[in-house]
């Protein structure tokens, strides 16, 4: 399965990238993608504040992904 991540703001600059496809495994969770996502950038071991959307919706870590899911990594945000 391919899964299109959309990074933002400190995870964008972290990471180099503002998006990026991903291959998972079958049934394959948030929290799971978490974790690849860490192994792919050791960077975000230490950043772990930043919520997570699949296709345009709050997602917790046990949401089961599914191929063409569009997923957005979004980092606290603040203004005034």
């Amino acid at each position: 399965m391919h899964v299109h991540v959309l990074l933002f703001g400190i995870i964008a600059d972290l990471t180099g990238e503002s998006k990026i496809s991903l291959a998972i495994e079958a049934n394959a969770t948030v929290k799971n993608l978490k974790t690849l996502l860490k192994e792919k950038y050791p960077q975000l071991n230490s950043y772990n504040t930043y919520a997570v959307a699949v296709n345009e919706s709050y997602a917790l870590d046990d949401v089961l992904l599914k191929d063409s899911d569009t997923i957005a990594i979004i980092p606290p945000v603040s203004g005034g």
